[in-house]
């Protein structure tokens, strides 16, 4: 009880200090108010009445002076008129104040003597009166001054208004402070407390689920302590889980993954069947170029990594045909077979109107989910129009897969990434049998975030009929079971990591995707003289010179820190000028959506960031960074990687960033150092490169010199490791450990049905 009164009389003070403070800040801002608004009267009449005064002044007319000033001091609040002449002598005024105000009047003297209005508040006769005094001359000499004398009584009545009705106030919300305190300590802690300590020695003695959460009121002032107690027991299951698979990995004694390996394992657990992968982005894209047609690689992490498993795994790839040629190499089917130099899996063109194509990806993918999923402090941006093209092309994508695998048994259907987030129930809806995974290749956000979607719903319903859910990180997957835990009504299971809605059950697993490695290891005499002529022959390429090369492959978009990283560059000049010369920083930035504002705004800020950079810094044979704008191939960016002592990765938010791997995987030489920004998925892996937070301006400059300054010893061991991690968590046993938990999945719930 003690407390409660504790409580209750600390909120009453609170709201006390607050009250008065608003009052009093009130109160001041109206008698300003209804001050300023006196006083604007009192200068209209007061001019008004100065254009009849001044000739009868003039003119040396007191009679009809005074008798012009009773008549005008008897009007309302209007407590009289008087007319001095320059030593502050009055010539007229009203009666009634004949004997109320001093003579001479110290105010009238100062208008005359500063020859300017004067106009302040007095007391009259123990009443509050505004006073104003307007001079007036006669050939730019001062000839005297006019007064006004208005009744202000009424100001001080309408504060002391303010007061009482303020004062009800706080009497009244005292009064519903003090009750809604009894009852919400009453209802919102005692209850929760009891329910809390039950839960907790129902888990110690073992008859609880790890990962059961605490139902709560709404409101309940101990929701923080309720939270963090569910996910410490959360925690407690996901190491129980990654301890059981650290057991599974012990008795597996599998060499490194490969193509072939892969190859012969899908068709152990697929007996044959194919594969049929569905992205926004085609694997290959064909272009014309003068008289004849290129087929070109799309920028993107998706196709680095998916393409090398297609290779392997016999299927189809159904994507949008999106290059201005792509129509004129396709069938009938609308198909291809790729790669065009080694045919290995077919490509199925999807073709979009522009109507499609506005609405699905550039609006409701690009401008509402990727800055959703990202948070990178760019709003996201839903329109209605929008939502229904993505819901149209999901329908369109659904229905050419439909006739693609109307003849298989039980197909398998790997969906890939944001753009078809409905595409899972759709399939679901009319093939029950089919075996569908969703891998979501960024973000996820909070259910906070996430919640600004006016769709919300909706979208989850359709990720949910996967059988599989996948993103690249453990937080990630974490963060979708507490959004569909605040917006559906469902099952979570923290022990299984899986979802139960309408009878249908949604595995959400990690599986951090990967690249090839295919890199051996050369000796170290042979990979110093490769690397030198390399890089000599690329610095004369792109026209510069210098010691030491860092390099960024991106697509440019604003969640991946170019600016902060080109920013970055600019503080490592300063703080260190010695590398004045010495250092150039080669960005191959591909063009990306460039029908959206801000993905335009973005390459116009960074081009300019560069001309200003190198101006500031240049000499006539050596500029700081150098920007090679467009579509790059592997094989153009390969020597990049293979050369660069440092590569930069900054991004601000990152699903997994490929970009570090590639970098890794080329460098067969076991040198360069990886800057690597803490919020990407890689970093969760890559723990030898030089983590930085893509924020922190002054960290990144310094990482950039302990990078260039790093022994060599070190390079070696940091880049040794990281490559051991790509070498075994490569993207083929990325493909292996997925398709196989989606196959073995089907396997699981054919038993199931054969034993009811």
């Amino acid at each position: 009880m003690k407390i409660t009164i504790r409580l209750i009389v600390s909120l009453i003070f609170i709201v006390a200090l607050v009250a008065v403070g608003f009052s009093f800040y009130e109160v001041r801002a109206e008698k300003m108010r209804m001050t300023a608004d006196l006083q604007r009267r009192a200068i209209i009449l007061a001019k008004s009445l100065q254009e009849s005064v001044v000739p009868l002044v003039q003119s040396n007319s007191l009679q009809k002076l005074n008798r012009l000033v009773e008549r005008f001091g008897n009007r309302e609040r209007l407590e009289g008129v008087a007319v001095y002449d320059q030593q502050g002598n009055v010539l007229a005024l009203t009666p009634d104040l004949a004997l109320k105000i001093p003579q001479p009047l110290p105010l009238a003297v100062k208008s005359v003597a500063e020859n300017q209005p004067v106009g302040s508040l007095m007391r009259i006769d123990d009443k509050e009166t505004y006073f104003y005094a307007l001079p007036f001359s006669e050939e730019d000499k001062i000839t005297g001054t006019l007064v006004l004398f208005h009744d202000a009584s009424y100001i001080g009545v309408r504060l002391e208004e303010i007061w009482k009705n303020n004062l009800l106030r706080f009497v009244i919300l005292s009064t519903l402070i003090a009750l809604i305190t009894l009852l919400a300590i009453r209802w919102s802690i005692t209850g929760p407390i009891a329910r809390v300590a039950e839960w907790m020695r129902e888990l110690r003695m073992g008859r609880g689920k790890m990962g059961q959460s605490v139902v709560s009121p709404r409101g309940d002032v101990l929701a923080p302590l309720i939270s963090e107690v569910t996910h410490l027991a959360k925690n407690l299951a996901m190491a129980h889980a990654k301890k059981e698979d650290e057991a599974k990995l012990r008795l597996r004694t599998e060499s490194v993954w490969t193509a072939g390996k892969l190859k012969e394992h899908i068709r152990a657990e697929l007996s044959g069947n194919k594969i049929f992968l569905v992205s926004n982005r085609e694997p290959y894209m064909h272009i014309r170029e003068r008289s004849s047609i290129k087929c070109i690689v799309p920028a993107g992490g998706l196709v680095t990594a998916l393409d090398p498993v297609m290779r392997v795994c016999e299927g189809v790839w159904i994507a949008n045909g999106s290059g201005y040629a792509d129509r004129d190499v396709v069938d009938g089917n609308d198909k291809l077979r790729v790669p065009p130099e080694d045919p290995a899996y077919t490509l199925k063109r999807v073709w979009l109107t522009k109507e499609e194509e506005n609405g699905y990806y550039y609006g409701f993918s690009n401008e509402g989910l990727w800055p959703l999923c990202h948070i990178t402090h760019t709003r996201p941006l839903f329109h209605l129009e929008d939502w229904i093209q993505y819901q149209r092309t999901n329908e369109k994508f659904a229905e050419t897969l439909f006739k693609e695998i109307e003849n298989e048994e039980s197909p398998l259907i790997l969906i890939q990434d944001y753009h078809f987030a409905l595409l899972p129930m759709l399939i679901k809806s009319k093939r029950p049998d089919a075996r569908v995974s969703l891998f979501w290749h960024i973000p996820w956000p909070n259910p906070e975030s996430y919640g600004i979607c006016p769709w919300r719903e909706e979208i989850l319903i359709g990720m949910l009929g996967a059988n599989i859910l996948s993103f690249h990180i453990q937080f990630h997957c974490n963060n979708f079971l507490d959004t569909v835990d605040r917006f559906l009504e469902s099952k979570v299971d923290w022990e299984q990591f899986s979802i139960t809605r309408g009878g249908h059950t949604t595995l959400v697993k990690p599986f951090p995707i990967s690249v090839d490695f295919n890199g051996g290891t050369l000796s170290k005499a042979a990979a110093t003289q490769e690397r030198a002529s390399i890089k000599e022959k690329l610095f004369r390429e792109i026209g510069a010179h210098a010691k030491y090369m860092g390099v960024g492959v991106d697509r440019i978009d604003y969640t991946k820190g170019i600016p902060e990283r080109f920013t970055a560059i600019e503080r490592f000049l300063e703080k260190y000028p010695e590398f004045g010369g010495e250092f150039t920083f080669v960005e191959l930035g591909a063009p990306s959506r460039t029908h959206i504002k801000r993905y335009r705004d973005l390459t116009t800020e960074v081009e300019e960031m560069v001309d200003r950079i190198n101006w500031r810094f240049h000499t006539k044979t050596w500029v700081p960074i150098v920007f090679l704008k467009g579509h790059h191939s592997h094989k153009e960016i390969y020597p990049f990687y293979k050369v660069a002592d440092i590569c930069m990765v900054t991004s601000l938010h990152d699903g997994m960033n490929l970009v570090a791997k590639e970098f890794v995987s080329s460098r067969d030489d076991e040198d360069g150092v990886l800057i690597l920004s803490q919020f990407t998925g890689a970093s969760r892996e890559l723990k030898d490169a030089v983590i930085v937070n893509p924020y922190d301006i002054e960290g990144m400059a310094d990482a950039i010199f302990l990078s260039l300054k790093m022994t060599p010893d070190e390079r070696s061991e940091r880049m040794k490791r990281m490559r051991e991690v790509v070498k075994e968590h490569n993207i083929y046993r990325w493909a292996g450990d997925l398709i196989t938990a989606l196959a073995r999945l089907r396997l699981t719930e054919t038993i199931e049905q054969q034993s009811e």
